[in-house]
């Protein structure tokens, strides 16, 4: 599998020359091939190969005396740039005709040297690891690395990257092998909100964090003071930078918190289901500034290659599985409730149940079901999770059950506040 390692970088501020000239001419490249891609595209000429649009763009314009500059950089930052946009137009393509699964991917736009993000990227024939340290990147010379650990394997590509707060990160792709962990009976469904961020089946709450929140009175205050600076000042420029990082400030807090207690989730059991949640559709709705702080989409992400990496299960239930509508003990489905109803009782068997809970308890049965049809499908031998109508009997044979499996705990538990990394219960779920 690959990895990607990232570290601060800190430049000499000749480096910082260098590398800006290196990021404006990677951005010149891209723009003239996608340029020149869309004015053949526009003439009715046939699609241009990558091969020819890199002699074309780079070979060929280095020899003019408008592209002449572009011989003060690195030639593989450049083709690397070239081959994003070849990337940017397969995906395009695949999206279009079907063959590439999910949102619609829209085709390449222009890049602005305005932009907040600034970058490059490198093969391994475009940079050294130094002995002493120090990473060397072609013309640009040997950058000082904060390194906060050790690299697993020999780094097969670099990218440089300048943020809108003007920090430098070196981020290291390395081909590594998964690093399996003991394994452990325990598994557990994750029911991610709000109020509280993630509700776990075994009854643990973890609450939001809220970051943005939390900073938004400072940040209000700094953007105040940046609107009222003269346009193309050096005083709107400095303001402007305070705003930047106070904003990657929210930004780290967010993903170190989420880092450790999707690490402490995976450590703790052998498999974890969450719900596939249409975060861009409430994006759109009055909780969008709440929804962004949570960082739902994020954090699904670490849980998912942290599973692959010590070899635990992960899995995602569909996001119109109604869990929470349904009574985790018996299997009924009892309807909507409105969001302001954290409490109910099954109409069929009395059961009193915490919505979040319960939504996550069916989160567990309901991953619990794809995992053993997917070993089926398989042809697996090995153990697989007990069958549905094994979790749970119905009392009346006449009462509508839903499409989710009954979760073995038909008990009443009780939620209890915990901290992150506070470990699991052998055995839950």
């Amino acid at each position: 599998m690959q990895l990607r390692y990232n570290f601060r970088a800190y430049p000499t501020p000749g480096q910082a020359i260098s590398l800006a000239r290196a990021f404006g001419c990677a951005r010149v490249v891209f723009n003239d091939g996608l340029r020149a891609r869309e004015e053949a595209h526009a003439a009715g000429l046939p699609y241009i190969k990558d091969t020819d649009l890199q002699k074309q763009i780079i070979t060929t314009a280095k020899r003019t005396e408008e592209r002449a500059w572009l011989g003060e950089v690195s030639s593989v930052a450049l083709v690397q740039s070239l081959r994003d946009l070849h990337t940017a137009y397969r995906n395009f393509f695949a999206s279009v005709t079907g063959k590439r699964k999910g949102p619609k991917v829209q085709p390449p736009r222009f890049k602005s040297k305005r932009d907040s993000r600034q970058s490059i990227r490198l093969t391994s024939n475009g940079f050294t690891l130094r002995d002493n340290g120090r990473l060397y990147v072609a013309k640009v010379g040997d950058l000082a690395v904060r390194w906060s650990r050790q690299l697993p394997a020999a780094p097969t590509s670099v990218a440089v990257t300048k943020d809108a707060a003007d920090r430098y990160w070196v981020s290291f792709v390395v081909d590594t092998d998964p690093e399996p962990l003991p394994e452990t009976t325990a598994e557990v469904g994750v029911d991610l909100g709000l109020s509280h961020f993630a509700v776990l089946s075994d009854g643990r709450k973890v609450d939001s964090p809220r970051f943005l929140r939390r900073a938004e009175k400072k940040l209000k205050r700094m953007q105040k003071a940046l609107s009222r600076k003269a346009k193309g000042s050096n005083n709107r420029a400095k303001a402007r930078k305070k705003v930047a990082r106070q904003h990657a400030r929210v930004a780290d807090r967010r993903r170190d918190w989420q880092h450790k207690l999707s690490t402490a989730i995976i450590r703790e059991t052998q498999a974890v289901y969450v719900e596939d949640l249409a975060v861009k559709g409430l994006a759109r709705t009055r909780l969008a500034k709440s929804v962004h702080d949570a960082g739902w989409s994020a954090f699904v992400a670490m849980l998912e290659y942290k599973a692959a990496k010590y070899g635990r299960c992960f899995g995602r239930i569909g996001r119109f599985e109604p869990t929470s509508q349904v009574c985790s003990a018996c299997g009924v489905k009892d309807g909507p409730k409105p969001l302001s109803i954290r409490e109910w009782m099954c109409s069929a068997c009395g059961s009193v149940h915490d919505r979040d809970v319960n939504a996550a308890r069916n989160i567990l049965a309901a991953g619990r079901a794809d995992r053993l049809n997917a070993s089926w499908s398989a042809g697996e031998t090995g153990p697989v999770p007990a069958q549905r109508g094994e979790a749970g009997t119905h009392r009346d044979p006449h009462v509508r059950v839903a499409g989710i499996p009954v979760h073995q705990g038909r008990e009443d538990v009780k939620p209890r506040e915990v901290q992150v990394g506070e470990p699991a219960r052998a055995g839950s779920g």
